[in-house]
């Protein structure tokens, strides 16, 4: 993660520490999700655990973004918002390549690899730095063997979110 502000540590429960700077803060079915928005793009969304206090939006921007996550996790499907993401451009490759992997299914490491002409670890670890999880959905990737890892862990709190997700998009 780069910058100051982004710098969060990390919790025996895997979620990240609250941040005094998020737009809004979302109770949701995986925990409660802190959002930060440039303008109208949505430029983070980090898992807060269950009882971080809930923040409304504010903005009209903040409004749209909480409704669209609001939809995701009564519908399903996929999540249609404006994103600035700052990151590598083999990351940001890879970003455009998850966002290509449809609701309800689900690619290997292996296979998305494939795909990007190189190899599952460095998939793995653009999937771990991906900042917006849920509109950019890196949940959909799996290892060849069971369900691989979320947000950098292999098991815990992650990997439960993980399968719930998958499970809500009948992956």
């Amino acid at each position: 993660m780069a910058g100051k502000a982004l710098r969060q540590a990390r919790r025996k429960d895997g979620a990240t520490s609250p941040a005094r700077d998020f737009d809004f803060v979302l109770a949701s079915p995986v925990g409660r999700l802190g959002v930060r928005l440039d303008g109208a793009a949505v430029t983070r969304i980090d898992f807060l655990g269950r009882n971080a206090a809930t923040r409304a939006p504010g903005t009209p921007a903040a409004r749209r973004a909480a409704a669209a996550l609001r939809a995701y996790f009564a519908r399903g499907g996929t999540i249609d918002l404006p994103i600035r993401l700052s990151g590598t451009a083999f990351q940001q490759r890879v970003w455009r390549a998850l966002r290509r992997i449809p609701a309800g299914h689900t690619l290997t490491y292996g296979e998305l690899a494939r795909r990007l002409a190189t190899s599952p670890r460095a998939v793995g670890n653009a999937c771990r730095a991906n900042p917006v999880p849920l509109v950019v959905p890196c949940h959909r990737v799996v290892a060849a063997r069971g369900i691989g890892g979320f947000a950098g862990r292999t098991d815990g709190p992650e990997v439960a979110r993980k399968r719930w997700l998958l499970r809500h998009e009948s992956a």
